[in-house]
């Protein structure tokens, strides 16, 4: 290297520096509040330029848009990742619901940042419509993940995919609300317990999902080689 030349300037991949904004506008936006925070905040938390933000992320509406959905994709694949492994429908189900509730614990910002945000589109046409959206394309991949439980493991679902992926949602993010305002009243089988009912489990005793044992095979669940 010739004297007094420096070393040419890496810049991050565009990947690496998607990255490192989403994991600072997490932090920003779950300490913070959404609206209480800027783009420059989750720039300089992150380490970087606004341009360098922009250049991912058209807006902050786009930001916080990209999160939640990152959010619910990383919480389907770990649930997914349980699912196969497990030996039989009810078991895949308990630890399904183990991995969502691990999930709803540690990720109480997620939540509060989805009810910020849902309480911010109330009176934006615009936003409330890319909420919309993104929501839907979320459980339509959650729907993908219910129909690949079906087929590997021959559960029946108790109702169409799309309107299961609904329910999913919902149980989630209610229970996660619950949890946070009163944590003592959402023990941490209790979402194991009505997927299993919801299953057709013809019996969910106290603890049967939080201690890994399983309920007797009902008539919901399709064994033969046919359904899988």
């Amino acid at each position: 290297m010739a004297e007094g030349t420096r070393p040419a300037r890496t810049r991050p991949a565009r990947s690496e520096t998607r990255r490192r904004v989403l994991d600072a506008a997490f932090a920003v936006f779950g300490e913070r509040g959404i609206a209480a925070s800027s783009i420059s905040e989750v720039a300089e938390a992150a380490g970087m330029t606004k341009g360098a933000v922009y250049s991912n992320f058209a807006s902050k509406d786009d930001l916080v848009l990209a999160l939640m959905e990152e959010h619910a994709m990383a919480r389907l694949t770990g649930a997914l990742a349980e699912i196969t492994e497990a030996p039989d429908p009810y078991a895949a189900i308990t630890e399904a619901a183990a991995v969502l509730v691990r999930a709803m614990r540690v990720d109480a910002a997620w939540h509060r940042i989805l009810a910020e945000y849902f309480a911010l589109s109330h009176h934006d046409p615009e936003r409330r419509a890319a909420l919309r959206q993104r929501r839907r394309e979320a459980r339509g991949a959650v729907a993908r993940g219910l129909v690949r439980l079906s087929e590997q493991t021959g559960l029946r679902l108790p109702l169409p995919v799309d309107e299961l992926a609904v329910v999913l949602f919902a149980l989630s993010n209610g229970l996660a609300v619950e949890s946070g305002i009163d944590p003592p009243a959402v023990p941490d089988e209790l979402f194991g317990k009505v997927l299993l009912l919801l299953a057709g489990a013809p019996e969910v005793r106290q603890g049967a999902a939080g201690s890994g044992r399983t309920p007797s095979a009902s008539t919901s669940v399709a064994t033969s080689s046919a359904a899988m």
